[in-house]
């Protein structure tokens, strides 16, 4: 009966490593994906920036694009801290992109102009009803918090948090 219970220990115990290593890989990749996707963002926004430096005018076209690239960074960034993709921020950025549409309005149909028009105002419903079930109904986990802000807390102030149920 030792034999099996050794055994059994041993392969308990190596499941567990093998799933700790596996973690640890995935957020390897995760991290390393996140920095990927920020420097292209960067990269696109520094490029599109010069070009239109060069050019030596910025359209309102030209603003909402910067403010693309800006949503997406936050995105990324919020994202990196939390482990949770921001929704509101990806309906920013469509309702960014269709009024870049919007704008160049001599390409579209009427009906076009009144679609757009009103998937615009469905998105920002949608963006009203995000916030407000997010005000009304808050999340049980709020996200990974920074290392820091852990840092900055006291044992004291933990164990406080821990029984009172707001950690």
């Amino acid at each position: 009966m030792g034999v099996l219970e050794k055994g059994e220990r041993a392969e308990l115990h190596a499941k567990n490593i093998a799933e700790r290593v596996g973690d640890r890989l995935v957020e390897a990749f995760h991290v390393l994906a996140l920095f990927i996707i920020g420097a292209a963002i960067f990269w696109s926004a520094l490029s599109f920036l010069l070009e239109m430096i060069a050019t030596g005018e910025a359209t309102l076209h030209d603003i909402l694009l910067l403010f693309i690239y800006l949503e997406l960074g936050a995105m990324v960034g919020i994202y990196f801290r939390t482990d949770e993709l921001p929704v509101e921020f990806l309906l920013y950025i469509t309702i960014t992109v269709m009024t870049r549409k919007l704008i160049s309005a001599e390409d579209l149909s009427e009906m076009r102009i009144l679609v757009t028009t009103g998937a615009v105002l469905i998105l920002a419903v949608a963006v009203l009803l995000l916030r407000y079930g997010a005000h009304r109904f808050p999340s049980a986990n709020p996200g990974r918090r920074p290392a820091d802000v852990d840092a900055e807390i006291s044992p004291a102030e933990k164990a406080a948090q821990a029984t009172s149920g707001s950690g």
